[in-house]
């Protein structure tokens, strides 16, 4: 229940900060004013990531993803994140290896390279027995330099009570 609380907190938060954000235009032209749209377009990027675990339970994580991307402005796009995690058990502990479903924000805060990003959503559980869907929280920072991007991110996975610190480096292209 206090899961699914936070879940509409986030979602409503994020509603309100997407409501907020303006579409940049430029007015170029003379005589009849001409509007230049930014470009508004998809982008894929396919990941690996690796992290420490901050768990009684696990050691570290290794994972891939791939995240679509769709760009608002040229500062500013929408993200959806899914892939494959394993989280390593320590001494006994079976791993345990979960699917993340994310939906996300970003946005370039120095210049069109350095980015901050925050993503929520859902971790389904899927290997060694472990019957549990958890609430996903992700902020983070990072560079992009076409083609390569690479973040560090905090994640927080409540239900599985193994939160990490992970670096990703992707690889990331205009659809």
């Amino acid at each position: 229940m206090k899961t699914m609380m936070n879940l509409k907190t986030m979602m409503a938060g994020a509603m309100m900060l997407f409501g907020m954000t303006t579409f940049a235009q430029k007015i170029t032209g003379s005589g009849d004013a001409a509007i230049d749209n930014y470009p508004q377009r998809f982008r894929l990027g396919v990941g690996i990531d690796g992290g420490i675990a901050n768990s009684d339970y696990f050691n570290w994580s290794l994972g891939g993803d791939v995240r679509l991307q769709y760009d608002l402005t040229k500062k500013t796009s929408l993200t959806l994140t899914t892939g494959f995690t394993n989280l390593f058990g320590k001494d006994e502990i079976k791993d345990l290896g979960y699917i993340p479903a994310k939906l996300g924000f970003k946005a370039f805060v120095w210049g069109d390279q350095f980015y901050v990003v925050g993503e929520a959503g859902a971790g389904f559980a899927v290997t060694n027995g472990y019957d549990k869907t958890t609430f996903l929280w992700a902020p983070g920072i990072g560079y992009a330099l076409d083609p390569i991007d690479i973040s560090l991110r905090y994640e927080g996975a409540n239900d599985f009570k193994a939160d990490q610190v992970a670096l990703r480096i992707a690889y990331a292209f205009k659809l």
